[in-house]
């Protein structure tokens, strides 16, 4: 009987590590601000919209919130500007600019408040399937923080993938040509 107890319980604890640990709406903010401090350079976040689908792999954590996407980008949005490490590049999905509003009631207005909850930036816009087939991608070796909104309109999940704060792909890429460089050049006057 203790095994079968013991065995039960371990089931439950694997259930529950399979899940992506869902935390509650009511502290949100919380596990946002935690978790921000704790991602990196190539994780993502996702703050998604009522029926995005929930994942079971390992690094993928997932958080409840009671408020729509909108606000829930600009909170965590202001949490990335207060961070060096990171600062994110937006994708939203290209389906969202065309669902029309006699379809999807409220859409309009969801696109204009999401566009400016953007803090300015530039989004890059994909195909939903395209990002969804990214995240799995990246699941297999990163970490992912999908934040569960009750947003109930098509397409207005927002992807942040995060990149170094403090070093950009202009200076990664003149740091490849110096190196490149230097290396064609010890070819062309090898040292004696």
């Amino acid at each position: 009987m203790k095994s079968l107890i013991f065995s039960l319980s371990s089931l439950a604890i694997m259930a529950c590590v399979g899940c992506g640990s869902f935390e509650n709406s009511k502290d949100w903010k919380g596990s946002v601000n935690h978790q921000v401090n704790q991602l990196g350079y190539r994780n993502w976040i996702v703050v998604s919209e009522a029926s995005f689908p929930a994942h079971n792999r390992p690094g993928m954590r997932q958080v409840v919130s009671d408020a729509e996407v909108p606000e829930v980008v600009d909170y965590v949005l202001n949490a990335l500007e207060q961070t060096q490490h990171v600062r994110p590049h937006i994708y939203l999905t290209r389906e969202m600019r065309s669902v029309e509003n006699h379809f999807a009631p409220g859409i309009d207005s969801m696109r204009e408040r999401i566009m400016a909850s953007l803090h300015g930036h530039e989004p890059t816009e994909l195909d939903q399937q395209s990002l969804i087939t990214l995240l799995e991608s990246v699941n297999q070796s990163y970490d992912v923080l999908v934040i569960r909104t009750p947003t109930a309109l098509p397409y207005t999940s927002v992807f942040l993938e995060l990149q170094p704060g403090y070093w950009d792909t202009e200076s990664e890429d003149r740091l490849r040509e110096r190196i490149t460089r230097e290396r064609l050049e010890r070819l062309a006057h090898p040292l004696h």
